[in-house]
């Protein structure tokens, strides 16, 4: 009895899948095309001011979170103007002894007022009386003003603070530690390099003949080369719009979902894409 065709191909695709285990099979239409597996963000940290080494708190290989703290500089000088500067924007006896005053003038200006009005003083005296309250109103704005620019200071100190300590701006992989501690970093310097591992970034080149064929958010199965197992789906981000003549070639980046870092950047593999047919597990 002859079988029917397409149970000859099962038969066929599933003898292949028990031969080649590690190999993920693709649908006979889909085309291999080489890529390259990178980190979607590769980030060389230095620092916005110049100054010496305290603490490095990171090593080559550690995984680091963003805004992790990873290193920080000396800031015996800056953590002594934000203490001045808590306490002057903290007091409030100025703006207390000025409205005191003002208190004070109020009253004797409405006692002025009074004896005034019963003939009891003369004019002169009600008019000292109240550019005695004017002039105290003016000092206890000014009295307000230092205490909100002491305020300003106190924010202005704590940023040069903050900018003593370094943090990771990224979530990933410590690639390089370049300098330790009591070493000097310049403003043009570099700490650390740290790579963004999840999500990753796969980059092919395409023969222009597939151009049109492939398009933003289409998924792509990637498969990196031994000795790293599996087949993982990723979704297309870019599809570049200017070819390259020379090689006959455009760009395409894929987007690859890579929780806990399982999949290592920095190595090749093959992509194909789905057209419709059912893959092969």
């Amino acid at each position: 009895m002859i079988k029917p065709l397409g149970d000859r191909r099962a038969k066929a695709r599933h003898m292949l899948a028990v031969l080649f285990p590690l190999c993920s099979i693709a649908p006979a239409s889909a085309q291999a095309f080489d890529c390259v597996i990178d980190p979607s963000v590769v980030v060389r940290i230095g620092s916005p001011v110049p100054g010496l080494l305290k603490d490095v708190l990171i090593a080559r290989g550690d995984q680091v979170n963003e805004n992790q703290i990873i290193a920080r500089l000396h800031s015996d000088a800056e953590q002594a103007t934000v203490e001045l500067m808590s306490e002057q924007a903290a007091s409030t006896s100025e703006i207390e002894a000025q409205k005191a005053r003002l208190d004070l003038a109020r009253n004797r200006m409405k006692r002025a007022e009074a004896l005034l009005a019963r003939n009891v003083t003369s004019t002169d005296k009600l008019e000292e009386a109240v550019a005695e309250m004017e002039v105290i109103q003016k000092e206890l704005a000014t009295a307000e003003t230092r205490k909100r620019s002491a305020e300003l200071e106190l924010q202005r100190a704590q940023t040069v603070l903050e900018q003593r300590t370094i943090r990771s701006p990224i979530s990933g992989v410590v690639l390089e530690r370049s300098l330790f501690n009591g070493e000097y970093l310049d403003q043009d310097g570099k700490l650390a390099t740290i790579a963004k591992l999840d999500p990753l970034f796969v980059e092919a080149f395409i023969p222009v003949s597939e151009f049109g064929k492939l398009h933003v958010g289409m998924d792509a199965q990637v498969v990196p080369n031994a000795p790293i197992q599996g087949r993982f789906t990723g979704k297309i981000k870019v599809v570049d719009q200017v070819f390259d003549a020379a090689s006959g070639t455009f760009g395409l980046r894929i987007e690859l979902p890579n929780p806990n870092n399982h999949i290592p950047a920095g190595h090749r593999c093959s992509v194909t894409f789905d057209d419709g047919a059912d893959d092969l597990e």
